[in-house]
């Protein structure tokens, strides 16, 4: 491998053999399904309204959901219900947008959408692969990094300050001010949230703090990850076997 993204790196956290069977072994895991086809289509929607592009943010919200559906593998079980449901949740999330945008960061200029990153690690051969999902500076030199985020009524306070989550903005922040040569002082970072089930504040956006020691955590986690996964050290996490959403692979021929 030649890089390693957020992404990758999460999977290693959550287990390295799991990592291992997908990554390594090409073995499919997480596929997609009606929740991320959401996501994909609402995040398109909010990257159009950042650029201010004139279109008909409803509709191309509605079709954009069905072309991710559409595209979903064949295996992938969908529910027609839920999927009624998501187009108008989506429809709902739509019109908070801007004035969510407008009330967090008042004024603000749009510097990029989708960044791509390919930077190279201190003390590795690797690159950090990844996209910022929208960077926009204010008025007072502060320059702003966050991810759109899908989910269902919100976070609690645990998920909003949990490391592997936070992890990506701080690792985001990083290599960002490493491509842009700008000091990490003046850049800070958030989550936005675009809550499907929520009755009021569909979006909500809130800081996460990626201080000099949580820099330093990330990339030590990223450098431990790197070195174990070079020296094809892939030990079971026994924790995320059934702990939380489970790992597909459990008790299966390629786990058992």
């Amino acid at each position: 491998m030649s890089h390693i993204s957020y992404s990758e790196l999460k999977d290693w956290a959550f287990c390295p053999f799991y990592h291992k069977l997908t990554r390594i072994d090409k073995i499919d895991g997480f596929k997609g399904n009606a929740y991320t086809a959401f996501g994909t289509a609402v995040h398109s929607v909010c990257e159009k309204k950042l650029l201010k592009e004139e279109f008909d943010d409803e509709q191309y919200f509605i079709d954009t959901f069905a072309d991710c559906i559409s595209d979903l593998p064949s295996d992938v079980e969908v529910d027609s219900g839920l999927v009624d449901q998501m187009v108008g949740q989506g429809k709902e999330i739509i019109p908070e947008i801007e004035d969510a945008l407008e009330d967090y960061f008042e004024e603000f200029e749009v510097m990029a959408v989708e960044m791509p990153l390919m930077e190279a690690i201190d003390g590795d051969d690797k690159m950090f692969k990844g996209y910022i999902d929208a960077v926009v500076a204010t008025p007072d030199g502060k320059v702003h990094i966050f991810d759109w985020k899908t989910c269902s009524w919100g976070w609690d306070s645990k998920k909003k300050s949990d490391k592997l989550v936070t992890y990506q903005l701080t690792l985001y922040k990083h290599f960002f001010c490493q491509k842009m040569n700008i000091d990490p002082k003046d850049v800070e970072t958030h989550f936005a949230l675009l809550k499907r089930t929520a009755k009021k504040n569909r979006v909500e956006f809130f800081r996460v703090t990626s201080g000099v020691k949580k820099t330093e955590n990330a990339l030590k986690l990223l450098r431990t990850a790197l070195y174990n996964i070079k020296n094809s050290r892939y030990i079971k996490n026994r924790l995320s076997c059934t702990g939380g959403y489970g790992c597909k692979f459990y008790k299966t021929e390629h786990c058992p």
